[in-house]
């Protein structure tokens, strides 16, 4: 049985920092690519970054390139997210979600399997 659960939400100040974490179990981790994603209340679910395999290759939504770093161990089954310079607008749930290609892009569409979320919340 495929799972994933994400761990590391947390209420911090904003310009804060908060690491997320994703352990996967039930399929062959290495051979799926995955990816963050958030919602807010209210709003649509938005893409927050994604990462091929093996690693070299990611992507990630304008809103937080230069504050987030997306990375993976695929030794360990774990995805992160290394969240810096956090604010209100970081506020949301935060999910991981894994799809079997190789490179993935920040299309929800594209993903099979999703964690049940992890709350970020970002104070002024």
């Amino acid at each position: 049985q495929v799972s994933l659960v994400e761990s590391g939400g947390d209420s911090v100040q904003a310009g804060g920092s908060l690491r997320l974490s994703c352990v996967g179990s039930g399929y062959i981790y290495s051979g799926y690519c995955m990816g963050w994603f958030r919602q807010a209340p209210g709003q649509e679910r938005e893409g927050v970054a994604a990462i091929s395999t093996g690693g070299g290759i990611t992507e990630y939504a304008d809103s937080v390139k230069g504050r987030f770093t997306i990375s993976r161990d695929n030794a360990k089954n774990t995805l992160y997210l290394q969240m810096s310079s956090l604010s209100p607008e970081d506020t949301a749930m935060y999910y991981c979600a894994a799809a079997p290609w190789s490179i993935c892009k920040r299309d929800a569409r594209r993903y099979n399997y999703w964690g049940q979320g992890t709350q970020v919340t970002v104070s002024s």
